[in-house]
C-alpha cells in the first residue's frame, strides 16, 4: 500500500501579503523622512513668533524639504525616494479631500451674496490676467503660469499643491509658484493693516472693519496670511476676513473640474501606436479628488460628526499636507529655480498689485451697489 507524499500548499494570501510588506519596507524610509520634517514644521508654526508672523506650517515645511534636500538628503535619497515620491502624490490627494473637513456650505451664508460674488470675480479675473500675462506677455510656460496663477488667485501654496496633479508640474516648477506666495503673501501681512487705516479716511472700500476683512479675505494668498493680517486690523475685520477665505478656498474643487476640462479640451491631437488619430483628450487626468472635496464640505455641512472627530482630522491633514510639502522641498533643486529667473517673481508680482488695485474696485463696486 502506497502512500502520496503530502507538502503544505502557499496560502493564497502569502504572494499578496509579501508584495504589501515589501511595498511598506521601501516607503518607510521616505515617510518617516517626509514625516520627520513635517513634524518640526507644525511645531515651530505653533511658537509664538512664527505664528504672529502667519508663517504656516505648509510653508515652513517646503522651506525645511528645500534646506534638507540640498545638502543632506543625498546621502538617504537612494533608500528614501520611494516614500518621498508616495508623500508628494498620494498624501497630497488625501489631503486636499480632507481639508473639506474644514469648510462647510454654511460659510457661504455668513458673507452673503456678495462676499461670494467679490470671492469669484476676483479669482476668475486673477486668474485670467495670470494666463495673458504669464503665457503671452512674459512668455513663460503653461504650467508654471498656471501654478502662479492658481496660487495667487485661491489659497497659496495649497492651492499650487492641488493644482499639481491636474498639470502634472515638476518639483521646481511647484517650488518657484510656492516661493511666489510666500514673498508676496508675507508683505500682504504687513501692508494691509496699513492699508486699512488709510481706508479709514479715504473710504475707498465703504463700510466698517467687516467689509474690509472681506476684502482682506478675497485678496491675500494664504489662509496663515489672512488670519495674521485680519488680526493686526481687529476682531471683526479677521472673523469676515477668515470666512471670506473660507469660501474663496471651497472655489478651489469647482476651479480643478473647470481647468482639467480646458485642458482637455486643448491638448494636440497626437497618433495613436496603431495610426489613428487620438483626439488627446484623456491625456489631462480628472481630478478625482476635487469630488471627494467637495463631498466632504457637504458632509462636514450636516454637522454629523463631533466637533472634536472634525478638529483631529483637520489636525491629520494638516500633518499630511505637510509631509507632501516637505517632500516636495526634499526633490527640489535650488539650481533648478535659480534657472527660472526673475519672470515666475514678476508675474506674482502683477498679480499681487492686480489684488490690491483691482481687489478694492471689485470690492467696492459689489459692496456699494
Amino acid at each position: 500500500m502506497s502512500f502520496l507524499k503530502t507538502r503544505r500548499l502557499p496560502s493564497p494570501y502569502a504572494a499578496p501579503l509579501q508584495s504589501v510588506a515589501r511595498r511598506l519596507e521601501a516607503l518607510l524610509p521616505g515617510l518617516l523622512f517626509s514625516g520627520a520634517i513635517a513634524t518640526l514644521a507644525v511645531t515651530l508654526s505653533n511658537t509664538d513668533w512664527f505664528r504672529h508672523n502667519g508663517l504656516s506650517a505648509l510653508t515652513l515645511a517646503i522651506v525645511l524639504g528645500m534646506l534638507i534636500g540640498n545638502t543632506l538628503y543625498s546621502r538617504t535619497e537612494k533608500h528614501s525616494a520611494a516614500g518621498v515620491t508616495f508623500a508628494k502624490q498620494k498624501l497630497l490627494r488625501l489631503g486636499i479631500i480632507l481639508y473639506g473637513f474644514q469648510l462647510t456650505f454654511q460659510d457661504i451664508a455668513h458673507v452673503g451674496v456678495a462676499g461670494v460674488l467679490i470671492d469669484a470675480v476676483i479669482l476668475g479675473s486673477t486668474f485670467v490676467l495670470a494666463w495673458f500675462v504669464g503665457t503671452r506677455l512674459l512668455k513663460l510656460d503653461r504650467t508654471t503660469t498656471i501654478l502662479i496663477g492658481a496660487g495667487s488667485s485661491i489659497c497659496g501654496a495649497a492651492a499650487v499643491m492641488a493644482t499639481e496633479p491636474v498639470v502634472r508640474a515638476r518639483a521646481e516648477q511647484i517650488a518657484v509658484a510656492v516661493s511666489t506666495v510666500v514673498v508676496f503673501g508675507t508683505l500682504a501681512m504687513f501692508l494691509y493693516p496699513a492699508l486699512y487705516q488709510l481706508n479709514q479716511s479715504w473710504q475707498l472700500i465703504p463700510g466698517g472693519a467687516a467689509e474690509f476683512g472681506i476684502y482682506t479675505g478675497a485678496t491675500i494668498h494664504e489662509v496663515a496670511q489672512v488670519v495674521a493680517a485680519g488680526r493686526a486690523i481687529g476682531p471683526e475685520a479677521a472673523d469676515t476676513a477668515v470666512i471670506a477665505k473660507m469660501v474663496r478656498v471651497m472655489l478651489l474643487a469647482p476651479f480643478l473640474l473647470i481647468l482639467s476640462a480646458y485642458l482637455s479640451r486643448q491638448e494636440a491631437p497626437s497618433e495613436t501606436p496603431d495610426g489613428s488619430a487620438d483626439n488627446g483628450k484623456t491625456k489631462i487626468a480628472t481630478p478625482w479628488f476635487a469630488y471627494g472635496f467637495i463631498l466632504v464640505a457637504g458632509l462636514n455641512s450636516l454637522a454629523l460628526l463631533p466637533e472634536a472627530t472634525v478638529a483631529a482630522i483637520a489636525q491629520l491633514d494638516l500633518f499630511l499636507l505637510a509631509m507632501a510639502m516637505a517632500a516636495l522641498g526634499l526633490t527640489t533643486h535650488v539650481s533648478a529655480i535659480r534657472r527660472a529667473g526673475m519672470k515666475p517673481l514678476l508675474l506674482a508680482g502683477i498679480l499681487f498689485a492686480w489684488l490690491l488695485a483691482g481687489g478694492a474696485g471689485i470690492t467696492r463696486l459689489v459692496i456699494g451697489a
